[in-house]
């Protein structure tokens, strides 16, 4: 099953069809690795900047097993190309928001044990990672001799609210939010310049959060 988009759109078909398939294999990643659990997460690849167009999971999938058919193409307000059964996840103006960036080319939202451990323990305070090798994953990072910050919203079902207060850090000149952030006691936001970069992006996230967590709990 193909992706509806108007005639009008056609030409994003070979762009859809790939970045299915690759947000297929993400879900069967993460849902083994526990990162998107249930109906939990959403992805999206950005498929065309002006205008704006992203191909985004649909609302209320087992990422797990994501046919074909579930995802959406919307606009840059979130809304669907295409009216039908599969709508865009409530949470879609995160996704709208990350894709203003001229870098970002995929965003990922995961929720994984470890993460949202530690945006109860640290709240809006948020924390810090420091001296670990694997910080080097991080795209722009090349020395384990750095201090990355990582940034904890409240969480709120009012997705505008919540992309207002994320906003103003995200253009901060002098201390941008980089790389990802977490939400407390939900999860994670993460992108990259394509799928690849925000998928390894991930993967450098949540070993760090696994770390840090186990170290506190030997302390």
């Amino acid at each position: 099953m193909t992706v509806p988009v108007p005639a009008t759109e056609s030409h994003l078909q070979p762009a859809i069809e790939a970045g299915v398939e690759a947000l297929r294999a993400i879900g069967r990643q993460f849902h083994d690795f526990k990162w998107s659990l249930g109906t939990s997460s959403n992805y999206s690849i950005v498929l065309q900047r002006d205008p704006m167009r992203l191909l985004l999971t649909a609302s209320g999938k087992d990422k797990g097993a994501l046919g074909q058919g579930d995802f959406v193409v919307v606009d840059g307000t979130g809304k669907s190309l295409v009216p039908g059964p599969g709508k865009p996840s409530a949470e879609t103006g995160l996704h709208t928001l990350l894709a203003e960036l001229p870098e970002t080319g995929a965003i990922l939202h995961t929720h994984s044990v470890w993460g949202t451990l530690l945006s109860d323990r640290y709240g809006e305070a948020g924390f810090a990672i420091e001296g670990f090798e694997m910080l080097k994953g991080l795209e722009g990072i090349t020395t384990h001799e750095i201090r990355k910050d990582v940034e904890v919203f409240a969480n709120d079902q009012d997705i505008a609210r919540l992309a207002s207060k994320i906003r103003p850090r995200l253009h901060d000149a002098s201390r941008p939010l980089t790389h990802g952030f977490l939400i407390e006691r939900h999860g994670m936001y993460t992108w990259g310049r394509d799928i690849a970069a925000a998928r390894r992006h991930v993967e450098i996230y949540e070993f760090l959060f696994e770390v840090l967590a186990r170290k506190l709990q030997m302390a």
